[in-house]
């Protein structure tokens, strides 16, 4: 964003200004950020907002860490531009994840105390603002609505934008929208003398048809236009938000959410609701995915469709469940025992979280078989202002058996591996659908060659389906010979380092996976034909999709794994630096 401030928090010619909030729990952080994101949506930028708390289900410590831009975002920048603090309690936890410069500007109120050390290491500079004497000053005014009329001041977001944020927030709670709109005024007017020496004359904005929205959200939301009509889940974080979304939205479609009392009763009643003809689905995160696992493996062998959003957050155990983590890809494409084929897709930004979970849906429904979502904490709880997104083209619903066919042979073994799946009660058409192994009537069979002719069904009807070009987004230079191959949110740092990489003269590819298994490994071998350097970037500790990419296909030239344990996620600048020393050996 270019400024004609004399000392401006963010040099002229860029396109984006990154903030963070913080404060303890219950100063109203979150609030004051979602806000200022919509304030910037009205405005007519992108934005991207994600949130990082302690593990205290209430108190502790929280901060919104907000981009906005003009232009569409995945990922955070390298560096925050303004950190603003309603108090400093526990602030610096998330000194790691609040990178700083020399350039950046910490403000907060002198009466709270002084910023934490961590955050002053790196020199930047500092602006005072009594936001609690402000607000004492405005009879039931609350100091972080003054924060959020100072920092919308300093990124130059527009007053009645502002308003009409506060207003749609507050708009049914009109005792507080008097007072909040006054702080707001106030916080704008306390901070003029920053912003005339910090702050930000943001480029002009343009107007689109866009959506303001969560991975959550947009998961839950491609989930029911994929067709799911019953929902069965047990709370858990970070998951938890798209199942409170679809509860009302499934109830205008006709559908039905139940909670479930445990995980296990939620798989459960999920293949009951599939196996009785409408297309379901359940969510989660890792604890409860590993409790889901062998109930998976009945819908395997029983090949009822059913989806599993598993909201990946750090692991093992209860880990940190606040934080992201791509970890949970092994448990996702071999933790069922036995030879059980199945999906496993990831979305690879808050909007895709949509059209991969409708595609997973309608994979399910015409395969018959469980599809697994890898969505995470940073994509899940991100909340973002992106294009609308494009309609995903239909694909065959269930393959329903006709009533009364003689001799119905529910697992009949045809040559798509796909057989007509009869509806309870539909007659003539009964058969047992368990766990057991079973002949092609369903009925329970020890004999070696039900057992392999099974196997080979329901590994056949995966393996020989055309997936077409929705298995992987292939970006950037295909004739380049550097290749980063990637999956999740780890594909958003990726696309902006690729991009720096290219204002710098350098060639590279993407290969950003959405098809995890199945792994389409002929398609990917064709897409990586001609590498000599590949980089495998990805969110966890031991390189589960480098080992997994290694197993499935031959990967040409020098095999690099970029990896890192949540729950710091990768910034462009750090891939950059990967592709800058690789033109350089």
């Amino acid at each position: 964003m270019t400024t004609a401030n004399e000392h401006p928090v963010v040099p002229p010619g860029l396109d984006s200004v990154s903030v963070v909030l913080a404060g303890s729990g219950g100063a109203g952080v979150m609030t004051a950020g979602n806000m200022l994101l919509e304030a910037a949506a009205h405005a007519g930028y992108y934005a991207l907002m994600t949130r990082s708390s302690g593990p205290q289900i209430r108190g502790g410590e929280a901060a919104a860490l907000i981009r906005i831009a003009t232009r569409p975002v995945e990922c955070m920048e390298d560096r925050f531009h303004v950190l603003a603090a309603v108090d400093w309690e526990n602030v610096q936890r998330f000194d790691a994840e609040i990178p700083l410069g020399p350039s950046s500007l910490v403000l907060g109120d002198p009466d709270q105390g002084e910023p934490p050390a961590a955050f002053l290491r790196s020199g930047p500079r500092r602006a005072a603002l009594p936001l609690k004497r402000i607000a004492r000053s405005i009879p039931d005014a609350r100091p972080n609505m003054v924060l959020l009329g100072a920092l919308a001041s300093l990124v130059g977001l527009p007053e009645a934008s502002v308003g009409h944020a506060v207003g749609k927030s507050l708009g049914k709670r009109p005792a507080s929208l008097g007072p909040s709109l006054a702080a707001v005024a106030a916080g704008r007017a306390a901070a003029a003398d920053i912003q005339a020496r910090h702050g930000l004359a943001p480029p002009p904005a343009r107007a689109g048809a866009r959506w303001l929205v969560t991975g959550n959200e947009a998961a839950g939301y491609g989930a029911i236009k994929g067709g799911v009509r019953f929902v069965a889940a047990y709370p858990i974080t970070p998951a938890t938000e798209l199942l409170e979304w679809m509860a009302p939205a499934l109830a205008e479609v006709g559908g039905t959410l139940v909670q479930a009392e445990d995980e296990l009763a939620s798989i459960n009643m999920t293949i009951g609701g599939s196996y009785g003809g409408v297309p379901a689905l359940t969510a989660t995160s890792g604890p409860g995915l590993s409790l889901m696992i062998e109930a998976l493996g009945l819908a395997v062998a029983a090949e009822v469709p059913l989806v599993v959003v598993d909201v990946m957050r750090v692991g093992p155990s209860t880990g940190i469940p606040t934080k992201s983590e791509q970890g949970d890809l092994n448990i996702a494409v071999h933790g069922l025992h036995g030879d059980a084929p199945h999906l496993v897709l990831a979305p690879n930004s808050v909007a895709d979280c949509l059209r991969t979970t409708q595609w997973a849906v309608q994979l399910a429904e015409a395969l018959q078989a469980p599809a697994i979502v890898l969505s995470d904490q940073f994509l899940g709880q991100a909340r973002s202002v992106v294009d609308r997104p494009a309609d995903t083209p239909a694909l065959a619903g269930r393959d329903v058996a006709a009533t009364a066919v003689p001799g119905y042979r529910r697992y009949a073994l045809t040559d798509s591996g796909v057989s007509p799946m009869a509806i309870p009660g539909s007659a003539g058409n009964a058969y047992t659908a368990d766990g057991l192994e079973h002949n092609e009537r369903g009925n329970p069979s020890s004999q070696a060659t039900d057992h392999v002719a099974q196997l080979d069904k329901r590994l056949r009807k995966l393996e020989s389906f055309d997936y077409g070009d929705a298995w992987a987004d292939l970006e950037g230079d295909a004739t380049a010979d550097a290749v980063v191959v990637t999956f999740g949110s780890c594909t958003g740092p990726v696309r902006e380092a690729l991009e720096r990489a290219k204002a710098d003269g350098l060639r590279a590819r993407l290969v950003s996976l959405r098809l995890l298994s199945p792994l389409p490994a002929s398609r990917l071998e064709a897409a990586l034909a001609g590498a000599q350097r590949i980089l495998v970037v990805e969110q966890n500790h031991s390189g589960q999709l480098h080992r997994h990419l290694r197993a499935e296909c031959d990967l040409p030239g020098h095999v690099t794994s970029l990896r890192r344990a949540g729950a710091l996620q990768f910034q462009p600048g750090e891939i950059h630096r990967h592709l800058i020393d690789w033109s350089r050996a």
